[in-house]
């Protein structure tokens, strides 16, 4: 029997009546305590600066904490020494000292953490990826419209003013005239997470039932627990759901300004190569989204330009960021800052902004006091599509077969195979050759939009849309959708 069963058997039912007598916030009760008070499940490095973003907006108070692991808890109680201290989460939701609940946690805690919250009445703030799963997602927007609470995602970009400024340019001035297609970057160089010969012992300081919650309790072969389960499908959604998210919502926003929620057809490849560690995400991943309006394409490299250089590859346009093509001219977007061309490159005008930090943790505050989800900027829904094609890239990926050439080529578009000639060359550099048995490519799948399944000959790759939950842990079925 695992170690992890007997405290499992004791939790299994605590969350299916825990919440039913916790007090919900409303306006009234939140003007009565004339603050809004905040509970931070997690107290790691995303946690930590939201608390010093939060702590900058008006009349908000940490009330309490919670991390599985005692010494990250006990860290940060130094510096909120007057906030209850939880290893378990579901204590901090059920507190009455809460009113709204901020969810830094591993990706695949995200859902959860926030079902439960918005079930017990509170307000969530959920970092982004909303979700680990497509499925899961589509549950926690139901909790929202269910328990009528105010949900934002951590997409901080969609709080920078320069994000309008550039959505009043491209649409209502249509200073380039009509869109033609986008491309968009994520090149940042990431070292080998390592490959342990034995499991990762977990340390004694480490409620390690708490911390997997709805994750399966699998061998752990990299070095470190902590932030490296980005890398692992079991706890992380790689680089695609880390930095892709915000890429990609940057183009759903102000590209397409919202109108394309998931694409219609995907096609996507890349492999985890070069390092020999025990991540499971791709370090290079490249994806096309057909999105019925203009064709968008993805590259994605946490590799170095080659195996004694430092830096990532060049690319056009900004290493993370977008260019959007258009009739009279291209846009090229990042975060702080854009700058438009014409036809002949020549600057049209440019665009200076900030991370949306700050402005994005007063923006929930705002509708958490007005009761006004309509205020959000990235409200959960909005924050869900963004995440769900970065879902759908990694599902083509797990997806994908036996590297082809002829695969990749049957896109005709120049900025697809632009991009397919750097990848062939950046993989050289590092002497991984087509034929790599880590490099997969996926067919063409098709997806209906409007259910988020794959459909057609497309219909294995559903079997990704929903994970397995540990008994426990299972995330609620709110929607049939």
């Amino acid at each position: 029997m695992s170690r992890l069963t007997r405290r499992s058997a004791l939790l299994s039912g605590l969350s299916a009546g825990l919440f039913l007598a916790a007090p919900r916030v409303t306006a009234a009760a939140i003007r009565a305590n004339n603050s809004v008070r905040m509970g931070f499940v997690s107290c790691g490095g995303r946690a930590n600066e939201l608390m010093g973003a939060f702590g900058n907006v008006k009349d908000t108070d940490v009330t309490a904490l919670c991390d599985p692991d005692e010494a990250r808890l006990g860290k940060t109680k130094e510096r909120f020494p007057k906030a209850k201290g939880f290893a378990d989460l579901r204590k901090l939701i059920e507190s009455p000292d809460v009113d709204a609940v901020v969810v830094a946690t591993c990706n695949h805690w995200h859902c959860l953490a926030a079902i439960w919250a918005m079930q017990a009445g509170k307000d969530v703030y959920v970092e982004k990826p909303l979700s680990h799963s497509q499925w899961e997602g589509d549950q926690t927007v139901a909790a929202a419209r269910k328990y009528n609470r105010i949900c934002q995602v951590g997409t901080q970009q969609r709080s920078d003013p320069m994000q309008a400024e550039i959505k009043k340019f491209l649409h209502k001035d249509r200073s380039l005239g009509s869109l033609v297609s986008v491309r968009v970057n994520r090149y940042g160089v990431r070292g080998p997470i390592g490959k342990r010969p034995t499991p990762l012992a977990i340390s004694d300081k480490v409620n390690y039932d708490l911390w997997l919650g709805p994750a399966q309790d699998e061998p752990i072969f990299r070095d470190n627990l902590q932030y490296d389960w980005h890398w692992d499908w079991n706890t992380g959604s790689g680089e695609m759901g880390n930095w892709g998210v915000h890429v990609l919502d940057d183009v759903r926003n102000v590209i397409f300004q919202d109108a394309v929620t998931l694409p219609k057809r995907i096609l996507g490849g890349g492999g985890r190569v070069a390092w020999n560690d025990a991540g499971e995400t791709p370090n290079v991943h490249f994806v096309y989204f057909d999105t019925g309006i203009a064709p968008v394409v993805i590259g994605l490299s946490n590799l170095t330009a080659g195996p004694d250089q430092k830096g990532s590859p060049k690319v056009p346009g900004p290493g993370s960021g977008y260019i959007g093509y258009f009739e009279g001219g291209r846009i090229e977007g990042q975060r702080g800052s854009a700058v438009a061309m014409d036809s002949d490159g020549k600057v049209i005008q440019r665009f200076k902004g900030t991370s949306g930090m700050g402005l994005h943790q007063q923006n929930f505050i705002d509708a958490v006091r007005s009761r006004d989800r309509s205020q959000l900027n990235t409200e959960v829904e909005v924050g869900h599509h963004s995440t769900g094609w970065c879902n759908l890239a990694n599902i083509a990926f797990r997806e994908g077969g036996k590297f082809s050439h002829e695969t990749l080529m049957s896109i005709d578009l120049n900025i697809w195979q632009t991009l397919m000639k750097e990848m062939h060359e950046h993989l050289l550099a590092h002497q991984i050759r087509p034929d790599d048995a880590a490099l997969k490519v996926s067919t063409m799948l098709t997806i209906d939009p409007t259910t988020g399944r794959f459909t057609g000959n497309s219909e294995s790759a559903n079997q990704w849309l929903k994970r397995e939950y540990r008994k426990g842990y299972e995330v609620p079925e709110l929607t049939t959708g």
